[in-house]
């Protein structure tokens, strides 16, 4: 074995910290040597132990231990939760059992879990003994291994439970990060990183320049112990150990300082007070340092707006960072796509943060930094709440007021424009340029990183970072490694700069191409006439998405040169991009601008500028004839000179807003940096429209000054042309929204527009930018009652007084920087106003919040939204009001029509037919339209309407679009974008049926090909742009044979299948009201598991199979096709079966359903390998709107997080299953598969076996633990086989459950409903209860009948009796006053009587005036309440639905006989169901008016006469009478009865009538409408009161009532 060179660093004046590679020898020697000992313990995980535990062992044993010592291994589950009291006390009994005495030596051999554990252990253990640190991660390395901190975690916290104990030694050995994951070494970068941050400048800036070497070091593994020895030691190992020995030197020095962490070790907790906080929510799947790195940035971003630390040191511990691969902010698709990020919200985070070891009491403390490389205090500084929550806080509300800072002088930060162009020239040029004042956000490191990928330059820092040192790279340019995409996020200059600088990049092994790449946003915004341009000039450039935008590939085969002809009329920035990769074309270039006007050429010219700066001399060519100047342009072939220094300009569009606050609140404020001889066409916007709008400006060549006049006396601008500075038309939009002051003379509107109208022109590009930015003015400047036009070329604002805007506006900003920060304007003076997403501005000016306060004086507080604030989040319910709209798409004749109509009457929501609003718009009929102009006329007009329409209503509403929508790639991008913030709705129905209806209609033009073929090319353009599917069922439910009854009256109602599907669809996917179960702590729940190949032929006895369930459990990968059925094993079915099988259940249950794909490995049938097609399945699942998807976590990570990211509504099951019955419940490999599905999972589902009684109490201590966890997540916790039979049982939350109608058990030991609601009774769980009928007479009533019959049903112990008395008196009250009083119903006379003795009434019980049903509820301290409701008006409404034909709609009339109290339950029933006229007849007028009086919002219509409906009324649709049917006759001759004239029934109706009275069956309502509206549905007074005990036993029960059986029964008793 040959010498080891060790490097050592000194700790509380010891070295006994050895850093080296190879160590494994050095360590066993020096243990040995250094601590004599009778026993060495050795304890690690089993991921270290495969790979290291046997060089230890040989070591060992080559040392042939002295005397009795022995050497001995323990090897302990990976994770977390090894690091737990349970996982301390397994180690402290192994070594109690092999009775280790006090002078034992334990070696901690592993990461951070390990360290902490074990050193626990050693200080406990025999009230401690000796222990070293050998740590394995380089987290453990610099961090956790050092310091003496021990620490096990509870259910409360992580850490919070240890003690000091120093080891004698930790040994670094570098050699063990070459097995290191690549996330890992970036997880302990963190800690590097925050080490430099705080206590060394100069080590910062060798992290920050050196991260692709670093990374290198550890991707380049060491042979034959290389590194051991300083001599074998490669420049990478050296740069590694020194990286390591540096931050391990700084946390030594402060420990020694501060042993016990009462103030400078505090240090080394910069970015833990928030980061832990995150940690504690997205642990296990985000890592500390993760956690840590996002941490550190909003630390950061807490001294910034402390006034602390400057934006410049915040922009470069970003970078910084990001060069580590490591997430900086919350919104990273790492974190914002895991269903726990769904927890950070800032209450939670300033929660969790309460429970710190740095914190003084309440108040909580953090780590300031005041530069890179020192805090600002040597200890961690108090800070308030506000503070924290207001960076924490997605959203931020200006408080309107004076700015206390007037008069104001400050700069703004560089210009974006100019940072850009400046990077790029450096890059490209030769020499060293140093670049000061330039813009730290993120548009220009998106620059910088892209330069760097493709190595153009080199990029360091001076001067604190205040000056970017660049090494040009004269234009050398490399692809980037294969599979390397240049991602630029919404960064829209890089990308328009990058397309040409991609062209330049040389090629260096055939097939090579660079590919960038942006956002969703980024991925819509035009690129087209550039990359078409450079396209005819030669370049190879594929659009690998939608045409015309991002991503571009590109082949590296250098710029040809010559002529280019490019269209300008878009982008100015095209012209740049040329302009500036031009000299180094192979050949000189002469651009000519084509297409009409050029935009923004002020901007083109501060290109030339520049460049001429740089040494290269840009020729515009001039009209000989006239002088005038041309769009052609002549660019020499040459190579950029670096200036020595290049000082940038401050940002003028972002001058714009603080300029703009001083004239809105009539204060001063001065901008350096920016003035007269600018190079931004922005800088003349004080002059231009400031001026005008009645401010005082003073402009110098370098400074600008605004006074603003009184506030409300802005004028308005009359006619301004913005194209020199169209980035400022959103600060005069906002300023000319308060300019109420009519405008100066010579601006005037001479055309008799509004005297406060500014018409801004010249800004048509602005639709193209970050998003349609005319639109989101006119859009958000509504929210405040703002009015405006818009125009082809621009819009007009018309000026109200600020008293008239209305406030506490909520504006959406598009994810728009200038968006932003131009409504932060309008909010100094509106009260109230919230900007949501404030972290749009970090791309020009991310400290603006920061300033606004600090420098400006206007006070700015953080604001958390609500989910509904800011569109329903991915599985997060949007409230109704406030919820995205329905779009639905779908071949003509899918019936998108009727089904959006149905949904929007469901959902209280408007209906809009994009077809009717195209007519509309364009007085016109489709047809005549494409007649006309043509198919690709009215696409582009048909997309038009399709933009305006998502703008224009982007919630309540249901949007119906034409069938050839996704005819073009502009449309289907417009549905794409909106289907991440909103339901798209794909119908689908059979093609035979399309065809079918297709062949009759006429409305639309003929499509000229083939239907079947328009459907195959469509197809695949639906699945891409929806996010959900609806069937439109009509297979083979139709032929599923119904159970027949030898009786008529025995048949109940029919369910309305396809309303109820429709129903259930649209309020679960639009999140009104999500289709879930219940998992409250005191709620029972259970699933159907069904176990047919094929479930059609079932379908008849749905309801009978789920009675008392409250889901359905499909198991796909039991189903069969009718071919495959005998087919067996493994097995997969197709999408198609499978949602034809969803469809067909949705038709006759609206229970949520459970779809599971059980593998074959834990007890199914899907074979284990085909993981792709089960996440397909999935997938389709989702979106079917199926409610819970039941997902093994033994498949990929990855799959399930980018699963739960598109869920929806829905909900995750993560499952784990084990048949071996080796599983123990008190295993801490259970508890890790516990928090495995807890962390992706919203219910988590653990199933093992059984083998004795004691077995199933053993799984309810752990539900007991798991439940006491912060965050716990629903557990469905079961033991298989007979001896597990009473977990199931006992467990509570969508317990599977079996029926004996079923084939087979889809487990063994599953049991019935019934059967489990018996055994829960007789261990005491289901205490029998009893129910009643309070009224007078009630002898012969069905109601016993209805609920005893359904008590049988479902195995409840309950009985129902009847309580018949004279007056509501002490017998009624001592029923009420039982202990096991379960409910009661009540009927005439005592629905008034009985009120008086309940606590509480439903809003129902209220609107009508009386009581139907009583139910106890138990309040939070156990007494009893007493709670009235109504369910008569339910049984009407729910015989109505069933029953229609068709949806109702607001122009529908409704018609309620009799005045009595009966009556106000129909006209109730009727209001909700959203009739717009209920006609009242009743023989004393007297009574018909105090129902109208009762229900003012119901549109009560008292008439004179049946069959007379008021002039223009329409007839009735539904017909309800309360009248006994004995007082009603048909024969007009009869006396006192009420004659019913056949005129009440309108023919041509599909309607309904509802007869009240139970006897006869056949009422003289009943008969007369079977005799004369033969296309009416007739209901029978049974019937409703049927359906009103169905709602009361679900009251009761809580349980959905086997309505099959319980109507048999009564119906049978009714005719006996």
């Amino acid at each position: 074995m040959s010498a080891a060179d060790v490097q050592k660093v000194s700790i509380l004046g010891r070295e006994s910290i050895h850093c080296g590679f190879h160590l494994v020898p050095y360590i066993v020697k020096t243990v040995l040597d250094a601590l004599p000992a009778s026993t060495y313990v050795l304890v690690t995980d089993t991921n270290v132990a495969n790979l290291h535990l046997a060089a230890f062992q040989s070591a060992f044993d080559e040392h042939k231990l002295r005397g009795r010592a022995r050497f001995l291994s323990y090897v302990v589950q990976p994770g977390e939760t090894s690091k737990s009291r349970e996982g301390k006390a397994d180690i402290e009994d192994f070594l109690l059992l092999n009775k280790c005495t006090r002078d034992t030596v334990i070696l901690a051999l592993g990461g951070g879990v390990i360290g902490d554990l074990v050193g626990f252990v050693a200080a406990t253990f025999m009230r401690g003994v000796r222990f070293v640190q050998i740590p394995t991660t380089l987290l453990a390395m610099v961090d956790s291994s050092v310091g003496g901190k021990t620490a096990i975690d509870t259910p409360h916290g992580k850490n919070l439970i240890g003690a000091f104990w120093q080891p004698e030694y930790i040994f670094i050995d570098a050699a063990f990060l070459e097995t290191l994951p690549a996330r890992e070494f970036s997880n302990g970068m963190a800690e590097v990183v925050k080490t430099a941050a705080i206590w060394n400048e100069n080590e910062f800036s060798a992290l920050e320049s050196r991260s692709a070497e670093i990374f290198a070091a550890i991707q380049t593994p060491s042979k034959d112990f290389s590194g051991r020895t300083a001599a074998t030691r490669s420049a990478a190992q050296q740069l590694l150990l020194s990286v390591i020995v540096g931050s391990i030197s700084v946390k030594a020095h402060i420990v020694t300082i501060d042993e016990r962490e009462t103030g400078l070790r505090n240090l080394v907790n910069f970015g833990h007070t928030i980061g832990h906080a995150i940690e504690a929510v997205l642990t296990p799947t985000m890592l500390h340092g993760e956690c840590i790195s996002v941490g550190m940035i909003l630390e950061a971003e807490v001294a910034r707006q402390l006034g602390v630390l400057s934006q410049v040191a915040v922009g470069r511990l970003t970078r910084c960072l990001r060069g580590y691969n490591l997430p900086v902010s919350l919104s990273d698709p790492r974190i914002a796509s895991l269903p726990a990020a769904k927890g950070l919200g800032v209450e939670r985070l300033l929660d969790i943060m309460k429970i710190d070891k740095k914190n003084s009491g309440p108040q909580k403390k953090i780590v300031i930094l005041a530069r890179i490389g020192a805090t600002y205090e040597q200890k961690a500084t108090v800070v308030a709440d506000s503070v924290i929550s207001k960076t924490l806080s997605e959203a931020a509300r200006v408080v309107a007021g004076i700015p206390t800072k007037s008069p104001v002088t400050m700069a703004t930060p560089g210009s974006k424009s100019i940072s850009n162009r400046a990077l790029l020239l450096a890059a490209l040029g030769t020499g060293t340029c140093r670049l000061r004042n330039l813009l730290h956000s993120d548009d220009t490191q998106v620059m910088m990183n892209a330069l760097g990928e493709l190595k153009g330059a080199s990029f360091s820092w001076e001067d604190g970072g205040e000056t970017l040192v660049v090494e040009g790279g004269q234009g050398s340019l490399a692809v980037p490694p294969k599979g390397k995409e240049i991602y630029l996020g919404n960064a829209g200059t890089a990308a328009r700069f990058l397309a040409t600088v991609c062209t330049l990049v040389q090629a260096s092994a055939p097939g090579e191409r660079t590919v960038i790449t942006g956002n969703a946003r980024m991925k819509q915004r035009p690129i087209g006439p550039l990359v078409d341009a450079l396209r005819a000039n030669g370049s190879d450039i594929q659009f690998l998405e939608s045409q015309g935008c991002l991503p571009l590939s590109t082949a590296p085969a250098g710029l040809k040169g010559g002529r280019i002809q490019l269209a300008a009329s878009v982008s100015s920035q095209y012209v740049s991009s040329i302009l500036l990769c031009a000299p180094y074309a192979q050949e000189a270039i002469t651009l000519e601008l084509t297409g009409g006007q050029v935009i923004s050429q002020p901007y083109i010219d501060m290109t030339i500028a520049m460049m001429r700066t740089f040494g290269v001399d840009v020729v515009r060519e001039k009209d000989a004839a006239t002088g005038k100047l041309l769009d052609v342009y002549h660019i020499p072939k040459q190579v950029y000179t670096n200036p020595a220094n290049y000082n940038i300009e401050s940002d003028a569009s972002s001058a714009t807003y603080p300029l703009a606050v001083a004239a809105i609140t009539g204060t001063t404020c001065t901008i350096g940096n920016i003035g007269s001889s600018s190079l931004q066409g922005d800088a003349r916007f004080a002059k231009e429209v400031l001026e005008p709008m009645g401010c005082k400006v003073v402009q110098t060549e370098t400074e600008t000054t605004v006074t603003g006049p009184p506030i409300g006396q802005l004028r308005a601008l009359g006619y301004v042309d913005m194209e020199p500075m169209t980035d400022a038309f959103l600060t005069a939009s906002v300023l000319a929204a308060v300019a109420s002051m009519p405008p100066f003379k010579e601006r005037e509107l001479t055309d008799g527009s509004k005297p406060t109208t500014t018409r801004i022109l010249g800004i048509a590009n602005q639709r193209v930018k970050e998003c349609n930015r005319i639109k989101a003015m006119i859009d958000q400047l509504a929210k405040f009652g703002i009015e405006t036009k818009e125009l082809d070329d621009g819009l007009e604002v018309y000026g109200k007084p600020i008293p008239e805007l209305k406030q506490g506006a909520s504006v959406h900003c598009y994810d728009d920087h200038r968006v932003a920060m131009a409504f932060s304007v309008l909010a100094t003076v509106v009260n109230g106003t919230i900007l949501e997403e404030k972290r749009c501005v970090e791309k020009t000016w991310p400290n603006w919040w920061d300033d606004l306060q600090n420098k400006i004086g206007v006070d700015v507080e953080g604001v958390e939204l609500r989910a509904a604030d800011s569109g329903a989040s991915a599985s997060t319910p949007a409230s109704a009001a406030a919820a995205a709209s329905a779009v639905i798409i779908g071949m003509r004749g899918s019936g998108k029509t009727y089904i959006g109509e149905l949904a929007s009457s469901i959902l209280g929501w408007q209906f809009l037919d994009a077809d009717a609003v195209f007519e509309e718009k364009h007085k016109v009929g489709v047809r005549e339209f494409v007649a006309k102009d043509g198919w690709p006329t009215f696409r582009a007009a048909e997309t038009d309407i399709l933009r305006e329409l998502l703008a224009q209503n982007p919630t309540g509403h249901v949007i119906s679009l034409g069938g050839g929508i996704v005819e073009t790639p502009a449309a289907r991008d417009l549905l794409k974008a909106y289907a991440k913030r909103g339901p798209v709705v794909h119908i689908v129905r059979e093609i035979d049926e399309v065809v079918k209806y297709l062949g009759e209609e006429t409305a639309r033009p003929a499509y000229g090909e083939p239907i079947i073929d328009v459907y195959q090319r469509r197809e695949p353009w639906f699945a891409e742009c929806c996010s959900y599917v609806f069937v439109n069922y009509t297979g083979v439910l139709t032929a599923a044979e119904e159970p027949k009854s030898n009786d008529p009256v025995l048949a109940t109602l029919k369910p309305n299948g396809f309303r109820n599907e429709v129903e259930r669809f649209f309020k679960h996917v639009t999140g009104q009201r999500p289709n879930l179960v219940s998992t409250d702590a005191d709620a029972r729940s259970y699933f159907l598991s069904l176990t047919y190949p094929d479930i059609t032929p079932a379908l008849p006895f749905i309801e009978e199979l789920t009675s008392g369930v409250d889901a359905i459990e499909l198991r796909v990968d039991l189903l069969r096709t009718s071919k495959d059925f005998d087919k067996p094993g493994p097995y997969i079915p197709s999408v198609a079966y499978i949602t034809d099988q969803i469809a067909a259940l949705r038709q006759v249950t609206s229970l949520p359903i459970v779809l599971t794909a059980r593998t074959f490995s834990q007890g199914g049938q899907f074979p284990d390998n085909a993981e792709k097609e089960a996440f397909g399945l999935f997938q389709s699942a989702v979106r079917l709107g199926v409610e819970y998807i039941d997902v093994e976590i033994s498949w990929s990570e990855r799959l399930i997080q980018d699963l739960a990211s598109r869920k929806g509504h829905s909900k995750i099951i993560a499952s784990w299953h084990d048949w071996s019955g080796n599983m123990r419940w008190d295993s801490k490999a259970v508890e890790a598969k516990y928090r495995i599905a807890a962390a992706s999972g919203d219910i988590v589902k653990i199933v093992g076996k059984a083998n004795a009684l004691e077995d199933n109490f053993a799984l309810q201590d752990f539900a007991r633990r798991m439940a006491t966890a912060p965050g716990a997540k629903p557990l469905i916790g079961i033991n298989m086989g007979i001896e597990g039979q009473l977990s199931r049982i006992l467990n509570k939350t969508l317990s599977p459950v079996s029926h004996p109608l079923l084939p087979t058990k889809a487990a063994p030991g599953q049991l019935s409903f019934a059967q489990i609601q018996t055994a829960l009774h007789l261990i005491g769980s289901e205490p029998a209860r009893r129910f009643y009928l309070f009224g007078n007479p009630i002898a012969h009533s069905m109601s016993p009948t209805l609920h005893n019959t359904a008590f049988e049903a479902l195995g409840l112990p309950h009985t129902y009796d009847l309580l018949e008395t004279a007056t509501v008196g002490e017998e009624i009250k001592a029923a009420l006053a039982a202990p096991d009083f379960g409910g009661a119903s009540v009927t005439i006379p005592f629905k008034l009587d009985v009120m008086p003795l309940l606590d509480s009434l439903s809003p129902e019980a209220e609107a009508i005036g009386a009581v139907n049903t009583i139910i106890p509820k138990r309040k939070a301290d156990g007494s009893l309440l007493l709670h009235g409701d109504n369910t008569d008006w339910i049984g009407i409404q729910q015989c109505i639905r069933s029953s229609l034909a068709k949806p109702i709609v607001k122009s529908d009339a409704a018609l309620v006989i009799g005045a009595g109290g009966t009556s106000r339950a129909a006209i109730h029933a009727l209001h909700k169901l959203g009739f717009k006229s209920i006609y009242l007849f009743n023989r004393t007028r007297q009574s018909a008016e105090a129902l109208v009086s009762a229900f003012p919002d119901a549109n009560v219509v008292i008439i004179d006469a049946l069959g007379a409906w008021p002039e223009g009324g329409q007839a009735p649709l539904v017909v309800v009478s309360t009248v006994p049917a004995s007082a009603t006759t048909t024969d007009p001759g009869v006396a006192n009865a009420l004659y019913l004239p056949s005129a009440i029934f309108a023919a041509h109706l599909h309607g309904v009538v509802i007869d009240m009275a139970y006897k006869p069956a056949e009422t003289p309502l009943l008969t007369l409408a079977s005799n004369v509206a033969k296309d009416w549905t007739s209901v029978r007074g049974l019937q409703v009161l049927l359906e009103q005990g169905f709602m009361q036993f679900y009251l009761w029960t809580g349980r959905r009532c086997p309505t099959r059986v319980v109507s048999g029964r009564v119906w049978a008793k009714y005719n006996a």
